[in-house]
């Protein structure tokens, strides 16, 4: 059996992603930063519907408690699926932002994605079969008023993903990443009204989690071996 991890599985869109995965035979370890309730409560989901999870948590911004982590996870086989969904928003103009602010969304998103993948490419690119995608967003392709600092860390995405893809492309290993819109969720709910909305996703709506997650699970499957160091918008037009 296949093996996943899901950075920010216990969040909207991860879990989506995790169960989405789980229908499909993989067994799926749900990440959460902190709460592990929070990824436990995704994992049990999972087995009440005859899937395969476990749950696990740990700051991916801490490079030592990561790789304690992913040794763990590669004790007995390789994670063969990575999925980069863990991101922060710290919101503020760049004129005022604090330090903290800066880097911690920076850390999570892009460094927390090195920590992540970095210990697990070997053992992974040892089996000549390997599934990476990281969750981006509209704003490292277009930037967003207030949100620089996410913006920067979406970005730094692309660039490593793009140039992991190349560095593995010949192990049987693909590297992408899926930079949604407006999604609908606990992140998004109290940020844009029905009107703004309209006037930003010329579909006229939010995204849901469910329609990301049916991207990345292609992304992870054996039908997507030729697709390899793409952005992939899920975004309702709006680029």
């Amino acid at each position: 059996m296949r093996r996943a991890l899901v950075t920010g599985g216990s969040g909207d869109i991860g879990s989506a992603i995790a169960r989405n995965l789980a229908r499909t035979g993989i067994h799926v370890h749900v990440h959460a930063n902190s709460r592990l309730e929070r990824a436990e409560a995704v994992a049990a989901d999972i087995r009440a519907a005859g899937g395969s999870a476990d749950a696990l948590a740990f700051d991916i911004a801490d490079p030592v408690a990561t790789q304690t982590a992913m040794t763990g996870l590669t004790a007995d086989q390789p994670v063969q699926i990575v999925v980069h969904c863990a991101g922060i928003h710290l919101d503020g103009p760049l004129a005022g932002m604090s330090d903290d602010r800066w880097h911690r969304v920076i850390n999570v998103s892009l460094h927390g994605f090195f920590h992540v993948t970095r210990p697990l490419l070997l053992p992974m690119l040892r089996t000549r079969w390997g599934r990476i995608v990281a969750l981006s967003s509209t704003a490292g392709q277009m930037g967003n008023r207030g949100q620089a600092n996410y913006a920067a860390a979406k970005a730094g995405l692309h660039g490593a993903v793009l140039s992991l893809a190349k560095e593995v492309a010949t192990r049987g290993v693909t590297a992408n990443v899926i930079a949604p819109g407006l999604i609908a969720g606990t992140m998004t709910e109290d940020l844009f009204d029905p009107a703004r909305v309209q006037q930003l996703v010329p579909m006229g709506r939010m995204g849901r989690p469910d329609e990301v997650a049916a991207v990345a699970t292609f992304l992870a499957s054996d039908a997507a071996s030729y697709v390899s160091g793409q952005i992939i918008g899920v975004n309702g037009a709006m680029v």
